[in-house]
C-alpha cells in the first residue's frame, strides 16, 4: 500500500491537474506522515543542488515565487540537510548564516500546503550553471578566516558606511580601494610565481527587484573593473560573476557597499524632491539609478586602469587572467544577450544619480 505521502504527491506534484488540497487533506489527517514528509523535502533539496542551486538561490526563489512561510521552511530544510555533512562546499557556510529564521507552525492543513507548494517548485527548478560543487562531493577546505586584507577592507568599508563625517568617509573608504587592489595584484603574482595551477571560479550575487536592471548594471561594472564577467539571470533574480577568487571577493564586498551608498544618496535626493513641492517617482528613481550605474562604471575603469598601470611587469599576467575569464565565462554562458535599461527619462535623476556617483566612497 501506498504511503500517505506518496498519495498526496500523486494529487499535488505529479498530475498536469494538480489538486494541492487533496494532497494537504491527506498529510493533515496523518500525522505519522510528517517524518517522510520532511525526509522528502531535503531530498528535493539535495536535487535542487545537483541541478545547479545553491542555498541562497532556493531561498531566493522561494521569496520571489511564493511567501514567507516557504521560505521559512526552505531555510529548515536547508538547515537539516547541510547538517549530514562533516565539510561545506566554500561560500555555503555564510549563505547558511544569512538563512532567515524559520517561521512559526501554522495548524496542519496549512502546514502540509506549504510544503506541498514549495516541494512542487524544488521539483520544477531547471538546471543552471554550477559555480561550485555540492555538499558530500571532493572539496577544497578553505582555511579557516579569511586573507587580512580582505577583513581590513569590509572593516575600512564599514565605517566609510556609519560614519557621519564626509572627510573621514572618504580617507577610510580611499584606503580600503588601495588594499583591495593590492590585494588582488599580490595574489596574481604570488599564482604566477608559484605556478599555481590557479582557475577561474564563479559565484552567483543576487540581485533584486525593485530596479534590478540598474542594480545589475552596477554589478557588471564592479565586476569588469575587478577583471571579472557578469552575466545576469533576470527570471531567477541573481547574477553569475566569473573571476579568480581574489577579485570575486572583492566584487562582493565592493558592489554590496556601493549598492548600499547608493540606496541612501536616493533616499536623501528623494527628501530634496519632496521639500521643493515634487513628488516621488518610479522614472526618477530608476534613473537616479541608472546614472549612479553608469557613473560608477567609468571611474571604477579609471582607477583600475592607475592600478594596473603602475604593475608594468604584471601586464601580461594580468592579461592572461582576463583571457582565462573570458574564457570560462564563455565556456558557462555560450549565448548571452544585451538588455536594453528602460525608463531612464527622469532627467532631475540622472543628474543627482551621476553627482552621487562622484561622490561615493570607496573608489
Amino acid at each position: 500500500m501506498s504511503s500517505t505521502v506518496e498519495r498526496a504527491f500523486a494529487a499535488a506534484l505529479f498530475t498536469a491537474d494538480a489538486d494541492p488540497d487533496t494532497g494537504a487533506s491527506l498529510l493533515a489527517a496523518d500525522p505519522s506522515s510528517d517524518a517522510e514528509l520532511a525526509l522528502r523535502g531535503r531530498e528535493f533539496v539535495r536535487r535542487a543542488w545537483e541541478r545547479g542551486w545553491q542555498p541562497a538561490d532556493v531561498v531566493r526563489m522561494a521569496g520571489r515565487e511564493l511567501s514567507a512561510e516557504h521560505v521559512g521552511l526552505a531555510a529548515r530544510l536547508i538547515r537539516a540537510e547541510t547538517g549530514r555533512y562533516a565539510t561545506l562546499p566554500p561560500r555555503w557556510p555564510d549563505q547558511l548564516a544569512e538563512l532567515p529564521a524559520d517561521e512559526p507552525r501554522r495548524d496542519r492543513f496549512s502546514a502540509a500546503t506549504t510544503a506541498l507548494e514549495l516541494y512542487r517548485l524544488l521539483l520544477r527548478l531547471p538546471a543552471i550553471e554550477p559555480v561550485g560543487p555540492v555538499p558530500g562531493e571532493s572539496v577544497t577546505v578553505p582555511v579557516a578566516g579569511e586573507p587580512r586584507a580582505l577583513a581590513r577592507i569590509r572593516a575600512l568599508l564599514a565605517k566609510a558606511e556609519a560614519t557621519g563625517y564626509p572627510p573621514e568617509a572618504e580617507a577610510l573608504s580611499a584606503k580600503a580601494q588601495e588594499l583591495m587592489a593590492r590585494h588582488s595584484v599580490d595574489e596574481a603574482l604570488l599564482a604566477s610565481r608559484t605556478q599555481a595551477k590557479d582557475a577561474p571560479a564563479a559565484c552567483r550575487i543576487g540581485v533584486d527587484a525593485p530596479y534590478e536592471t540598474a542594480k545589475a548594471v552596477l554589478l557588471d561594472a564592479v565586476a569588469g573593473a575587478n577583471r571579472c564577467r557578469a552575466v545576469w539571470n533576470s527570471a531567477f533574480g541573481f547574477s553569475t560573476v566569473v573571476g579568480f577568487e581574489p577579485d570575486l571577493e572583492a566584487v562582493e564586498v565592493l558592489y554590496t557597499s556601493l549598492l548600499v551608498q547608493a540606496s541612501a544618496a536616493m533616499t536623501r535626493a528623494e527628501a530634496e524632491q519632496r521639500a521643493s513641492g515634487r513628488k516621488r517617482t518610479k522614472t526618477f528613481r530608476q534613473s537616479f539609478l541608472a546614472a549612479y550605474a553608469h557613473r560608477i562604471g567609468d571611474r571604477l575603469a579609471a582607477v583600475a586602469g592607475e592600478v594596473v598601470g603602475a604593475q608594468g611587469e604584471l601586464l601580461p599576467v594580468l592579461a592572461a587572467r582576463e583571457v582565462a575569464v573570458t574564457g570560462r565565462a564563455e565556456e558557462m554562458f555560450p549565448e548571452t544577450v544585451t538588455t536594453r535599461m528602460r525608463g531612464v527619462t527622469d532627467e532631475a535623476g540622472w543628474t543627482q544619480g551621476a553627482a552621487a556617483a562622484e561622490r561615493a566612497r570607496g573608489l
